[in-house]
């Protein structure tokens, strides 16, 4: 595992989140959860939205579509533990947003 630069600390506001690509190809979903910052894959399995998409709401994000939950500290579908999704270590340092991948 490799740590990549995301994103500045400025680019999301609280309850915001965004498609970053530390690496090309490879989307994440990045979150910045009233200060913590959380990132997760970014594609829905339901219909293939993107989540970064979605609204913050108590440590989830929802996709706004069709409202699937994902838990964002374990990756889980809040109706179905067996469909989950990938989350990334993310750490601050200075203005910057570190994931690992």
């Amino acid at each position: 595992m490799k740590w990549f630069k995301a994103a500045l600390v400025s680019d999301l506001a609280s309850g915001e989140g965004k498609t970053v690509e530390p690496v090309p190809g490879r989307p994440i979903a990045l979150f910045n959860n009233h200060g913590t910052f959380q990132a997760i894959d970014n594609v829905c399995p339901h219909r293939g939205g993107f989540l970064s998409e979605g609204r913050l709401k108590e440590n989830c994000v929802i996709w706004p579509l069709h409202q699937w939950t994902f838990d964002l500290k374990t990756g889980e579908n809040i109706r179905n533990p067996q469909v989950k999704l990938r989350v990334y270590p993310v750490r601050v340092r200075g203005e910057d947003v570190w994931i690992e991948l």
